[in-house]
């Protein structure tokens, strides 16, 4: 009796998880799908809000100009290319600071995780760092966008834990004990059993690369160099100034 009332409980709470579930799924899926179907509507309807579950009056001008100009395509490219960069830079100085600190024969290992976390609470703020940028000559060069957020500390805490409980030190003594180095153990034994890790690290930073505008805000001068969130940024800032102008003009 107690199995089969054990087993009607979870039905039931896999039919309520999966309504949970299913209405949380629609919740962040609409927005996706209501901007792309008034991406292809009449503007006009969208701004009724007559648009809805259904694109009305579908036209692709609105793709047809955008992909028309030249300054979209090169924000692409260099938010490719900063992001490519940057988080190939990222992954290889969290992985390398996470691995140090994870092992317990680093001399002075807990003053320098200190050092670390302390940064996260206190940084040394933005003028002392454009300052920095600018005298190392980074002022709109790729460097200013993935030198400054190198590391992240939060991550590397991520990183070193997972170093700390997933690599055994006893499979680092029988490697020892057979020869092993420690920079062919770090290539040969941690990095394949980090692949999961390095995976989600390398996510996360490149999307937040891709995200990034305000570094290129900051330290790019040149329009052929920003990226592609700070064009589209100055697209709509353009468009709400000639907005205003003409409700000025209508209003006078």
């Amino acid at each position: 009796m107690s199995r089969i009332k054990a087993a009607g409980s979870d039905r039931v709470f896999n039919i309520v998880n999966n309504a949970v579930l299913g209405i949380v799924l629609l919740l962040v899926l609409y927005p996706i799908y209501f901007i792309i179907i008034a991406s292809i509507s009449d503007p006009n309807y969208v701004a009724q809000g007559n648009i809805w579950l259904i694109p009305k009056g579908i036209n692709f001008e609105g793709y047809k100009s955008i992909f028309k100009d030249a300054v979209i395509w090169t924000g692409y490219k260099n938010s490719i290319i900063y992001s490519s960069i940057g988080t190939v830079i990222n992954i290889t100085v969290t992985i390398l600071a996470a691995y140090a600190l994870s092992r317990k024969d680093l001399v002075g290992r807990n003053p320098l995780m200190f050092l670390f976390t302390f940064t996260m609470f206190l940084s040394g703020g933005l003028i002392p760092t454009y300052l920095i940028v600018k005298s190392l000559g980074l002022i709109d060069k790729i460097g200013a966008m993935v030198l400054p957020n190198a590391l992240s500390v939060y991550y590397l805490i991520i990183a070193r834990t997972f170093f700390v409980t997933g690599i055994p030190d006893e499979l680092r003594e029988a490697a020892v004990i057979d020869g092993c180095s420690n920079t062919r153990f770090f290539k040969a034994i941690v990095l394949p059993l980090s692949k999961a890790i390095i995976a989600v690290l390398a996510l996360f930073y490149a999307v937040s690369h891709w995200n990034a505008f305000f570094n290129a805000l900051i330290y790019m001068r040149r329009e052929d160099k920003y990226p592609l969130q700070l064009i589209l940024r100055s697209i709509l800032l353009e468009n709400e100034i000639r907005e205003n102008m003409t409700q000025t003009i209508g209003d006078a």
